[in-house]
C-alpha cells in the first residue's frame, strides 16, 4: 500500500528550470514541504523520493492525517 500511495505521488510530480539559476526545481503537489533543486533533471527527479519517504515517516512519527492520492491514503492506527 505505501509503495504504491508512493508512485501514486510521484505521477503529480512537476518539474521546471529555474532560468536565472540554471539549476531545475521539483515539487510533489498536495505533498507540503516536499520539494528539491538540482544541478539536473535526473538529480531532480530522483531526489524527492528521499525527501517524500521523510514527509511519510516524520507524518507517521506525529500522527498526521495523508492526503488522498488517487483513491489512496495512508491511515495511522495505534497499536496496543
Amino acid at each position: 500500500m505505501i509503495s504504491e500511495y508512493v508512485q501514486a505521488t510521484f505521477r503529480k510530480a512537476k518539474y521546471e528550470l529555474l532560468p536565472n539559476e540554471g539549476n531545475y526545481y521539483g515539487e510533489i503537489p498536495g505533498s507540503r514541504g516536499v520539494y528539491v533543486t538540482a544541478s539536473t533533471l535526473e538529480a531532480c527527479r530522483e531526489e524527492p523520493r528521499e525527501v517524500l519517504e521523510e514527509w511519510i515517516l516524520f507524518r507517521v512519527s506525529k500522527n498526521l492525517p495523508f492526503p488522498r492520492v488517487e483513491g489512496l491514503r495512508i491511515r495511522i492506527q495505534r497499536v496496543a
